[in-house]
């Protein structure tokens, strides 16, 4: 009888001990957080405005999932689209004592599995992956007598259309129909209707297919479509890999493509244990080849999926939220999903016209000069890469640092491997584990004060004030970011495209370039992406946004304009 009571006080207590796990993973949510965190079983939609946490959201749910024992943390996946969302991911389940569930890009999870299973299902030794089409699209283009004249620009265009094409599905002979059905525009600097255009593409993208056979390298777009090829054909893997992974959450299920929702279908299989994460209003993608669909139609295909709306932004303050909400009415679409700042009320959104982009480009690094703030807190967006040339320059010129986001990968620098490569032989010394950010400090002092080793130093802070208990801890953190692409901030005022900065925030954006022709860009087909795209880039401002443009103003002004007056 002892026994039996014993047992049963440790039951008591094993329970006890998990509904305080349970509640410490909620405190601090608000109703619809909790709604969402606490909806553990099934299919799942959760609609989350810019802002609204959604972050928080999906690493509370996969913990408290695991600690309702709901799912083994071994067997859950959470994909998302950017390696830097991925490796927020990992390092705030870490904190909320979750290391082992595994969060990753569909191109990184595909990959893995990919390379883990190649002798398997293909024998041999893995291909070559090509990480840039450039050069080799360039021996594709002399292969393929095609009329159209190597360029940055045009290889840019042929290097998206072959990945859109790809993201479809859609082989060379198809090409030309497809892109005309679908209303694809070109920005080829070669004065010829897209039609004719399309043909030579089509040409490039036979022979850039067939070159990649003979060299046998792959891109990363095959390795998509070779991973659901092998889960297609081959049921030993399949079966291998769906039991590896039984527990799915996707981030930004808005910008899916078709190929990628059918790799999801494939890892799912009849299992319903998968929650989507998404904002058809951040729709900015479907040039190459996302589409909102699947999130619209989820309700469609899991008719007893609840859906929870995160519509409480933390991120912006009224009035940023207030104008954002504005710029979505006015396309006259169907947006129900607005957003409300639970923020205090702050400045007045600013808005400056210029009669020559020198004029503005001056005036917003005097604006950027006067606030006197960490320059890492400031972005200067624009709709290209080429708009923000000029202000790199001239911040540089007044000695401002400048980061540029999706420029040179990081950890393949020289000096970062070399700062990596000492860490790594002082975390295997014996130290004062309580005091390792200083032997962090000291390892580093001889690199000097480059970017790199801010970077390092900023993100130690971070993960001592998170609690990080050594020195091998940090560099963990690092060698996880090196395999994902997931550089450490840098110092300095963020130059990025508004595609870039997705997912991103800072407090003082200056939307620069917003003109006529310019946003919405004159090549787009599709206003109400260009608008999504506005909308992205406001909502990326914490406290301040600071709009201007040159010449004309886009029609996307037309709402602060009127409120201005």
């Amino acid at each position: 009888m002892a026994q039996i009571g014993l047992h049963s006080l440790a039951q008591k207590l094993g329970v006890k001990r998990r509904a305080m796990e349970l509640d410490a993973i909620l405190e601090g949510l608000d109703p619809e957080q909790r709604l969402a965190v606490t909806n553990i079983r099934g299919p799942l939609c959760i609609i989350a405005g810019a802002g609204t946490g959604k972050t928080r959201v999906i690493t509370h749910r996969i913990a408290y999932a695991v600690a309702a024992g709901v799912t083994d943390p071994t067997k859950t996946l959470a994909l998302t689209f950017t390696a830097r969302a991925a490796g927020e991911m990992r390092a705030r389940l870490r904190t909320l004592g979750v290391p082992n569930a595994t969060a990753r890009t569909f191109h990184s999870a595909a990959l893995k599995q990919l390379m883990y299973f190649w002798p398997y299902s293909f024998g041999g030794s893995f291909p070559k992956l090509l990480t840039t089409k450039g050069s080799f699209l360039g021996d594709a283009m002399a292969r393929s007598d095609t009329s159209l004249v190597p360029g940055v620009a045009t290889l840019r265009e042929i290097s998206g259309e072959i990945e859109w094409a790809k993201s479809l599905q859609t082989a060379p002979n198809d090409y030309v129909e497809e892109a005309l059905g679908a209303g694809r525009s070109l920005r080829i600097p070669n004065g010829r209707p897209d039609k004719e255009n399309f043909a030579e593409i089509a040409k490039v993208y036979q022979a850039y297919e067939t070159l990649k056979h003979q060299e046998r390298i792959i891109d990363f777009e095959d390795v998509l479509l070779l991973t659901v090829g092998m889960l297609e054909e081959d049921r030993d893997v399949r079966e291998r890999v769906r039991d590896q992974y039984r527990y799915f959450t996707v981030d930004e299920y808005q910008d899916v493509s078709p190929i990628q929702q059918r790799l999801l279908n494939l890892w799912l299989g009849n299992r319903s244990d998968i929650c989507v994460v998404g904002d058809a209003a951040q729709t900015i993608y479907t040039f190459a080849g996302a589409t909102s669909e699947f999130l619209l139609a989820f309700q469609h295909r899991y008719p007893q999926a609840p859906v929870v709306r995160l519509t409480r932004g933390y991120r912006s303050t009224p009035e940023i939220i207030e104008m954002a909400n504005r710029i979505l009415k006015e396309g006259g679409a169907n947006h129900t999903h607005e957003l409300t700042s639970v923020n205090e009320r702050g400045e007045k959104l600013e808005l400056d016209s210029f009669h020559s982009v020198n004029a503005e480009v001056s005036a917003v690094v005097q604006k950027i000069i006067a606030l006197g703030k960490v320059h890492s807190d400031i972005a200067i967006l624009a709709r290209t890469n080429t708009a923000l040339d000029p202000f790199e320059s001239a911040l540089k010129g007044a000695g401002i640092e400048t980061q540029i986001k999706n420029s040179e990968r990081f950890f393949d620098r020289t000096d970062v491997r070399d700062a990596m490569r000492v860490i790594r032989s002082a975390s295997v010394l014996p130290s004062d584990e309580n005091d390792w950010f200083h032997d962090l400090e000291s390892v580093l002092r001889p690199f000097g004060s480059a970017d790199y080793v801010r970077a390092f130093i900023t993100l130690g802070k971070q993960m001592k004030e998170a609690g990080a208990p050594n020195l091998r801890a940090f560099l963990r953190e690092l060698e996880d970011r090196a395999e994902q692409n997931n550089p450490p901030t840098l110092p300095g005022v963020v130059l990025s495209t508004l595609h870039a900065a997705k997912g991103l925030e800072w407090d003082h954006v200056f939307l620069v370039g917003v003109s006529d022709g310019a946003l919405p860009i004159a090549s787009s087909s599709d206003i109400e992406e260009e608008r999504r795209l506005f909308y992205v880039g406001l909502t990326r401002a914490k406290r301040t946004v600071h709009l201007s443009y040159a010449g004309e103003p886009s029609e996307f002004l037309r709402p602060l304009i009127t409120t201005s007056n």
